[in-house]
């Protein structure tokens, strides 16, 4: 990442007193350099003041670092400057409770160009063997925060498999603690062993997501009528803020990972959640089932319960045989063109008003769709549906997660 032998403690502070700095600063105080950072894990932090992604990370480091601190870890962060002018390095170094080398513009493009920065935020740890690309400890940081810690390359390969290991075992308990109703009630992991899970990703901001929730709600509440049915959601939260975690909740019959927790960014990441709305199922013993519950609800509703891959292909083969029963094509007395048979994920019935999915009769001059059972045909014609070559629609919408791609 660096020329070399750039990348140790030593080397560093003598670059420094070759461009004659001898003090770094902390707040208003001057700390020398030669006694700054003796038997610590030293990181160096290229950030700008101008940059949003800047911004963002610092309160997510400071926290790490302060976490690190209560605990004994000895480490030492130094901020690197990468503004355009003083007065944004100053506004910037403010909530820095780490050391900050003086603001010179020709010694941060130096820097950069010793560290080979090409990216800001950046986070170097020095003296490390296994070093991770600069790009990656931000990430680590992100995703782990003070567990992080000491930020190489093994740490990283050891929280990947810690992951893997949450989400291949099949514990609740370990996925989260507790989760949380529109009443603010605590409903322990605990409580929910043996049920079959649906841990539903979204955000009340997302338009896909509102709609979806509105199709997860009837499916959940029509398998709760039955009574040896046990289905439980699990809602994690993608939103920006409180205010939009409570408005999407206070919709919600089931639970919700509190806002403030960090369980709602660890299970999107063991997941591996790149885009919302995303329903993962996970069954009574715990293991996942499916990663495309989305798909599951949409389609088929409560009737894919508990959605093993034997009672989604019980379900197709069941509607397969309901669609060789209805006509190809009709032509109703509520619709001027002819309605044809169609394989649909979920559509509203512009008669009736009610959700259907899997069948409709569908106009394809004007998009009208027409649930079977509303159907007044005065002309029915049963030519032989072409299974082969039959597609859904195209796909529902999705957006990506904040941190998704």
């Amino acid at each position: 990442m660096g020329g070399p032998g750039c990348e140790s403690v030593d080397n560093f502070k003598s670059i420094l007193e070759q461009e004659g700095i001898h003090h770094l600063l902390s707040n208003e105080l001057k700390v020398p350099l030669s006694t700054s950072c003796k038997q610590k894990t030293v990181c160096l932090l290229f950030s700008a003041n101008w940059s949003r992604p800047c911004k963002a990370f610092i309160p997510q480091l400071v926290q790490t670092y302060k976490t690190l601190q209560d605990v004994d870890h000895e480490v030492e962060i130094i901020f690197i400057s990468f503004d355009h002018d003083e007065n944004g390095f100053k506004e910037h170094m403010k909530s820095m409770p780490w050391l900050v080398v003086p603001f010179d513009v020709n010694l941060q493009k130096k820097l950069g160009n010793l560290y080979k920065v090409d990216q800001i935020p950046s986070f170097i740890p020095l003296n490390i063997d296994t070093k991770l690309p600069a790009k990656d400890s931000v990430g680590l940081i992100k995703d782990y925060g003070p567990d992080a810690f000491p930020f190489t390359k093994k740490r990283q390969e050891e929280l990947k498999a810690i992951d893997e290991e949450k989400r291949q075992e099949g514990k609740l308990e370990h996925l989260f603690a507790y989760g949380i109703n529109s009443k603010g009630e605590k409903i322990h992991a605990s409580e929910l062993v043996g049920k079959t899970i649906g841990l539903y990703f979204g955000a009340h901001w997302c338009p896909p997501c509102r709609e979806f929730t509105t199709q997860l709600i009837e499916a959940y509440n029509d398998i709760g009528k039955n009574k040896d049915q046990e289905f439980e959601v699990v809602y994690v939260s993608t939103d920006k803020d409180v205010k939009e975690f409570e408005l999407g909740l206070n919709k919600m019959p089931w639970v919700a990972i509190p806002f403030h927790d960090k369980t709602r960014q660890d299970l999107c990441r063991i997941f591996e959640v790149q885009w919302i709305p995303t329903l993962i199922i996970l069954g009574p013993n715990g293991k996942t089932i499916s990663t495309n519950g989305r798909e599951v609800i949409s389609l088929f509703g409560a009737k894919g319960f508990p959605f093993t891959e034997s009672k989604i292909l019980g379900v197709e083969s069941s509607l397969m045989k309901e669609g060789d029963e209805l006509a190809r094509e009709i032509t109703d007395r509520k619709h001027e063109h002819v309605l044809k048979l169609d394989m649909v994920k979920a559509y509203i019935c512009d008669f009736c008003k009610k959700r259907g999915s899997f069948w409709a009769f569908s106009c394809n001059v004007c998009g009208y769709d027409l649930h079977p059972t509303c159907i007044e045909e005065t002309h029915i014609e049963m030519t032989t549906f072409n299974w082969a070559i039959a597609k859904f629609r195209p796909k529902q919408d999705r957006a990506p997660t904040p941190n998704g791609t």
